[in-house]
């Protein structure tokens, strides 16, 4: 399935954040916000990247404004400042999607606090950070659509990956408390859930020979792995008018990983 503006027209010029942005699903999902005619932020804390990636980005929609912010995300005042940036040329903010994260997979006797604390750093206070300053421009205008990246790993659990499943069992629990907070200034707030998704990343660690990914399309029910476009959609869904009802989720698209409790998890 190809992914066309048309498919959510309600999009067409909202102004979206995507945070995490310069590659990986958060790029897959910048590229899909772009394509639906919208406006968007993309913010990284990797500089180079974003600007390698700017120029292709806005020469696909030049009527749009496609913008890039390096920052950390679990700096409130630098987030606050490039979304303040941002809705000055936009004039608002329809959707953050707080995607920023890190893994920190090594055995928990062996686990740094370093490693402790960046995870939490990034996949939870950046989470809380960047939803709550979309939510404080969310509420002086029309409300809007805050999507989180949570994990197949917040609502199962894997050997050594204390701080993933940790922080994105967080994230999930923090969506919900968000979405029932904030949905009186008609912000809705849902969480994406990926299960192992072919990325970069991914090929990496397998080339490294840290995964085996044919024995992770094994264990998958469905028999593939997910893609980044797969996550994109989703985000799409989510920020559309279409699922104006849905909020205090955790959408999960795993392949079936999580429902299938007779496989066993490869290493």
């Amino acid at each position: 399935m190809t992914m066309e503006a048309a498919v959510y027209p309600d999009l067409e010029g909202g102004s979206v954040c995507v945070t995490g942005a310069a590659r990986g699903l958060g790029l897959a999902m910048a590229e899909a916000f772009v394509r639906a005619g919208c406006h968007v932020l993309l913010l990284d804390i990797d500089g180079a990247e974003l600007d390698r990636v700017l120029p292709v980005l806005a020469a696909r929609r030049r009527d749009r404004v496609i913008r890039t912010a390096t920052a950390p995300v679990s700096d409130e005042d630098a987030v606050t400042e490039a979304l303040t940036g941002f809705t000055a040329r936009t004039g608002e903010l329809s959707v953050m999607v707080a995607n920023a994260g890190v893994s920190a997979n090594a055995p928990s006797l062996g686990l740094g606090l370093d490693r402790w604390n960046t995870a939490l750093d990034v996949n939870l206070t950046g989470v809380f950070v960047c939803a709550r300053a979309a939510a404080r421009v969310m509420r002086e205008g029309d409300g809007g659509v805050i999507l989180t990246t949570s994990s197949m790993y917040g609502v199962t659990a894997g050997p050594e990956r204390a701080a993933y499943c940790a922080t994105k069992a967080a994230v999930a629990a923090l969506t919900k408390v968000l979405a029932v907070e904030w949905a009186p200034h008609g912000i809705r707030v849902n969480a994406l859930a990926p299960g192992y998704v072919e990325t970069d990343l991914l090929a990496g660690l397998s080339a490294a020979g840290r995964l085996d990914t044919e024995a992770l399309r094994r264990r998958t029910p469905r028999g593939r792995l997910g893609s980044p476009q797969d996550i994109a959609h989703l985000a799409l869904f989510l920020s559309s008018a279409v699922s104006s009802n849905i909020t205090g989720q955790v959408m999960v698209s795993d392949g079936g990983w999580t429902a299938d409790g007779y496989a066993v998890t490869p290493g």
